[in-house]
């Protein structure tokens, strides 16, 4: 018997890359001998972030929906038909046991494809509500999970999202010391303020406007401004930046900056809402305003058990973190209680629970 072979299925960004690769990991753990290959886009970040994670992969045509009326639109059953064919033929070329999707734009032509070639689909759910891939994955799949409670997929198995080995088995009390120590960083409460590899305009302004009354209260800030804002942020703090203000553009694996913090400032994309749960970093999350408002359902568990706080993007500003930041993290006690309600809700072995989902719907 041929041995199993699993075709995940996402990208167009991290946030769906990161739980696929580390679900590949996982089924490499449980099974040495499966196959695993991905599907994805020219244009994604899948195209540049797979091969360095050592799987192969398949490119798809990107097949955008678009939101109004219009030439794009007629032109998407000719897209899409492009797009399942090419799923189709990878699925063949590899004798595909079981098609696993994370949403986005690849999940939909690799669903079509396998259903028709009658390829058992497992679909993952990382949001707090499913998206429009995921809601017609599902209505074919043999399994389907999710990483919370809510989100419109029936039947869901609630496992959390896939996150790295690194993350998930991340003891931050034992990694602080040395974590601290590797950004500068010494005693005293530490604010870790992060809006993704790109960063947060708002939040980015709001922290370094509060710069003086965060210092001023003996707080330390581990500030990662994000690629594209690194020059806007260092000019927002001028010469007078606090010796205890440390900025950096980027930072390559986040378990280090979760062990420095006491508290994070910080969007709240599924992944991020995910990693700082299983680590039990409490955090100040202002959701993204744009979307269907799926930012703020992701925080709403945590926030609503204690484990954080939730700010509209409109409403946070430099007076704000004066007002309600500032108490918080004079507060250790308290910031230990939010960390041991964010815990509580974290799932750090999901990974392993999705391989086993996926093999035994390849079996």
């Amino acid at each position: 018997m041929s041995p199993v072979h699993v075709v995940l299925a996402g990208g167009g960004s991290a946030g769906h890359v990161e739980p696929m690769m580390n679900t590949a990991d996982a089924l490499r753990r449980a099974d040495p001998a499966v196959g695993i290959s991905a599907l994805g886009t020219a244009e994604g970040l899948e195209s540049r972030l797979v091969p360095l994670r050592g799987y192969p992969l398949a490119i798809v045509p990107k097949v955008p929906l678009p939101r109004r009326p219009g030439a794009d639109l007629v032109r998407v059953p000719g897209r899409l038909w492009k797009a399942v064919k090419a799923a189709r033929a990878h699925l063949d070329a590899v004798d595909a046991s079981v098609v696993v999707g994370f949403g986005g734009y690849v999940s939909v032509p690799a669903y079509v494809a396998a259903r028709r070639r009658g390829t058992p689909i497992v679909v993952h759910e990382q949001n707090a509500r499913a998206g429009i891939a995921n809601r017609l994955g599902a209505r074919w799949a043999r399994t389907v999970a999710a990483a919370v409670d809510g989100s419109g997929l029936k039947g869901a198995h609630v496992i959390g999202i896939p996150l790295r080995r690194a993350i998930s088995f991340l003891d931050r009390a034992a990694e602080r010391p040395a974590a601290r120590a590797s950004f500068g960083l010494g005693a005293g409460p530490v604010l870790l303020v992060f809006g993704g590899s790109l960063g947060a305009r708002r939040i980015n302004t709001a922290v370094a406007q509060a710069a003086g009354a965060l210092a001023a209260a003996g707080v330390q800030v581990l500030h990662v401004t994000g690629t594209a804002r690194a020059d806007e942020v260092r000019d927002e703090l001028g010469a007078d930046k606090p010796a205890t203000h440390h900025l950096i553009d980027y930072v390559d694996g986040m378990d280090a900056a979760y062990a420095a913090a006491d508290l994070a400032l910080c969007r709240a994309g599924a992944n991020t809402c995910a990693e700082l749960a299983a680590v039990g970093l409490p955090a100040v999350y202002v959701p993204l305003p744009i979307g269907n408002g799926e930012q703020a359902l992701n925080a709403r568990p945590v926030v609503d058990a204690g484990g954080g706080l939730l700010v509209d993007d409109a409403a946070l500003d430099a007076e704000w973190i004066r007002r309600h930041l500032v108490p918080l993290l004079q507060d250790p006690a308290r910031l230990v209680a939010m960390g041991a309600k964010a815990a509580a809700l974290g799932h750090r072995d999901a990974d392993d629970a999705l391989a086993r989902l996926v093999l035994a719907a390849a079996r």
